[in-house]
């Protein structure tokens, strides 16, 4: 069978462009896009378009934006049924009648390996946790969250200094690369989908800027993978017992002989700032003083003192 000639595609941010361009330059025909509506960003709090909308207005596509997904009326201004929806980070959790609206369902590219890191923040939590190896899913919708059967994964290392925001592209890519090959399949129905073991599911809840706090009392290795997981947002913070602040962008775990107490400030010099954690010392290499953009922690320490300071939690 051909490829489908009708997709609509439901997307929000930059995750889901790769995804969508990819049906595009595909020949595929994308019958509409749905995105969330424009949010307040930036200094002015001004509404933005999201990243698929700017795409969809760059390519002429038609786009929709409701605020919520509670009334089925939509449907008469969305016009014929398309033959497949697909789903990339949209951030709206989509009622029966959406999923029953395409003619062949609806299918999600999730940047995991399902069941692991179900929900909003795999990237992160993936990293967080130490996992070595993430990827992303071509996924079955249902109603229950990430929960559908897989049609096919692809998987891949994850790198020992790999920031969320260098994992979040990859795995983008990947995921639309994973998509173009598995349409087919989908749309032949004889590719099937493989139910997934509840039982070995992982919550990946959403990321808060509470957690960017750096508590020293951690290992410095757990230290190190959050400073990568919360980059680029929402930038780990480290206090100083004097009250400053600074952002973290870059951090490694480092190992010690002497024995400090956390946050005790082993070393500040050209190589960075070191500080004593749970177990190890973390190495803090770019950091970020409130109103300044981010710098070599050597370059911080030439115009502030570190004397008779510790970091706190």
């Amino acid at each position: 069978m051909s490829l489908p000639t009708r997709i609509a595609f439901a997307g929000t941010p930059e995750f889901a462009v790769p995804a969508l361009e990819a049906l595009r330059l595909n020949g595929l025909d994308i019958a509409q896009v749905l995105t969330q509506p424009d949010r307040p960003a930036g200094r002015g709090r001004k509404l933005a378009p999201s990243a698929i909308k700017r795409l969809s207005a760059s390519a002429g596509l038609r786009v929709q934006q409701p605020a919520t997904l509670s009334d089925d009326r939509v449907l008469e201004s969305w016009g014929p049924r398309p033959d497949l929806l697909v789903v990339v980070a949209y951030g709206l959790l989509l009622p029966k009648w959406l999923l029953a609206w395409p003619l062949h369902g609806a299918v999600n590219i999730h940047a995991s390996l399902l069941p692991r890191w179900r929900g909003a923040a795999p990237i992160q939590r993936a990293i967080l946790e130490g996992d070595r190896r993430t990827g992303v899913s071509i996924m079955k919708i249902e109603p229950r969250l990430d929960s559908g059967p897989v049609y096919a994964q692809r998987s891949v290392e994850i790198g020992a200094d790999e920031t969320a925001g260098m994992l979040h592209d990859r795995l983008a890519q990947l995921g639309a690369e994973l998509l173009i090959e598995t349409l087919p399949g989908i749309l032949d129905g004889d590719l099937r989908p493989t139910a997934q073991d509840d039982h070995a599911a992982t919550y990946a809840a959403k990321i808060s800027k509470a957690e960017a706090a750096l508590d020293w009392d951690q290992a410095a290795e757990t230290l190190a993978r959050r400073v990568r997981a919360f980059h680029p947002w929402p930038i780990c913070v480290a206090t100083l017992s004097d009250g400053r602040t600074l952002r973290v962008h870059e951090a490694e775990a480092v190992r010690v002989d002497a024995e400090a107490a956390p946050g005790s400030i082993l070393v500040a010099g050209k190589e960075g700032i070191v500080v004593a954690a749970g177990a190890g010392a973390l190495r803090l290499l770019r950091v970020q003083p409130p109103a300044a953009k981010a710098m070599p922690a050597s370059a911080y320490l030439n115009a502030h003192s570190l004397a008779d300071v510790s970091f706190v939690r």
